[in-house]
């Protein structure tokens, strides 16, 4: 059994389902423009219907409501809130969201805000985006838009999503928007994207005390491939750069400097006060896992034939989250820890009853949720599972092939159909356990 107060839900984020990519005001983000580039998306496909949740968002939370979710978590467009990324409100784009809480209390579902799940107004990208200062401070003031209209029924307000991704992926190795591909860029939007966050947060304290402050993090456990020296170094700096360069300067520690060095960053975009912003206290760590890598110095590194994997190629690999629940636990002292997505594509090919037997993507939760109750039970103080995702969705750079969702999405008729592992999830809800069975 869990704890009675064991906080059960799933997740989504606004650029992946809602759709309505020009309603009421709403302007291009970066994954709009992004995805309308040739060659960008795998499967070709862009983000404009989604799952239609902008729509269809009452209908969804009748949807949770079967499932027993106690917690939804969705993220905020940007876009949508303040289209020009800095000044004027859109209050339109606004009473989406308004709505979309009010209808989750009405249904006893806690909502879980993100302020930022990854779609950047594009008006922010052509002055550099995360690269500008600037953007971190136009983030808190939409933050505050946010907050003010939306904070009297918000218990825990989230940042950032993935910073790591936002970052690494839109600036780095250019497979996310904005597609750039320079490691000095990368650097400058860690920074201010952990700026953002600090600056949010300030907000957060004046206007909505009683609320909680989180930020979600996602981590990858990593080993060196072989004993090597070589691949012992390429896997300490990449540990650094993957999961401790976020979390290191929220718990007062500031960036790994070995890896700042290695990589030339000269940390002047870290100002005088920054790290003090960044470090103030949260509240929650929202923690994202999905799999465990190896690393090889010369990128060599292939998982190897026959091992558990998603259809991503993600190694399958449990035993990882509860490792890594238990080091954060030790490493560090955030007062409350949250697995804020968790889940796994699978191929969803046998259907029965009409409804998708993913008995795979079932044991993927089921297995990842007893380890996290192997961590409470040695007193890591994590307080609840968010399972990713709610829905079939618009998985970023793949496209709408891989489906990651317990509720499976007709994307040409939008019908939505529980699978297997939404039944099971249910019944782990109603229970308060996890069943073997």
């Amino acid at each position: 059994m869990f704890p009675s107060n064991f906080t059960w839900g799933a997740a989504t984020s606004s650029y992946q389902i809602e759709g309505a990519h020009t309603a009421d005001g709403k302007s291009d983000s970066i994954w709009d423009v992004f995805c309308r580039k040739d060659g960008r998306i795998k499967d070709g496909t862009i983000g404009d219907q989604a799952c239609e949740h902008y729509e269809r968002y009452a209908d969804d939370v009748q949807l949770m409501k079967r499932l027993g979710l106690a917690a939804y978590r969705f993220s905020i467009a940007w876009t949508r809130v303040v289209p020009d990324g800095v000044g004027a409100v859109n209050q339109a784009g606004l009473d989406f969201y308004d709505r979309l809480v009010d209808e989750l209390c009405e249904a006893g579902i806690t909502p879980f805000p993100t302020l930022y799940h990854w779609d950047l107004p594009h008006c922010l990208h052509l002055d550099g985006g995360w690269t500008n200062r600037n953007t971190a401070l136009a983030f808190a003031d939409y933050s505050s838009a946010v907050i003010d209209r939306l904070g009297d029924r918000i218990s825990t307000w989230t940042t950032l999503n993935e910073p790591f991704v936002s970052a690494n992926h839109g600036y780095v190795t250019g497979e996310h928007a904005p597609g750039h591909t320079s490691r000095a860029e990368g650097f400058a939007a860690s920074h201010h994207l952990m700026l953002g966050h600090g600056l949010a947060g300030e907000r957060v304290r004046a206007s909505a005390p009683d609320s909680r402050l989180a930020i979600v993090l996602n981590f990858t456990p990593i080993a060196p491939a072989t004993a090597s020296e070589a691949d012992a170094e390429a896997a300490h700096h990449q540990n650094n750069l993957e999961n401790r360069w976020y979390i290191d300067p929220l718990a007062g520690n500031g960036y790994p400097e070995d890896t700042a060095a290695h990589h030339s960053w000269d940390q002047s975009e870290v100002l005088d006060g920054d790290l003090e912003i960044i470090s103030a206290p949260i509240d929650l760590l929202g923690i994202n896992y999905y799999t465990r890598s190896f690393v090889s110095a010369d990128d060599s590194y292939e998982v190897p034939d026959g091992t558990p994997c998603n259809t991503m190629g993600w190694e399958i690999h449990p035993p990882s989250l509860g490792w890594l629940l238990r080091d954060l636990d030790e490493r560090y002292d955030f007062p409350s820890l949250l697995i804020t997505e968790n889940g796994a594509p699978m191929p969803d090919e046998v259907k029965e009853d009409g409804r998708v037997r993913d008995d795979d993507r079932l044991n993927y939760i089921r297995d990842h949720l007893a380890e996290v109750h192997s961590a409470m039970e040695d007193g890591v103080p994590v307080e609840g599972y968010l399972v990713w995702s709610l829905f079939d969705n618009f998985e970023w750079a793949w496209g709408y092939g891989p489906r990651f969702g317990i509720v499976e999405v007709d994307f040409e008729t939008q019908k939505r159909t529980p699978k297997k592992s939404a039944e099971w999830f249910a019944e782990a809800i109603k229970t308060n356990q996890i069943s073997f069975d």
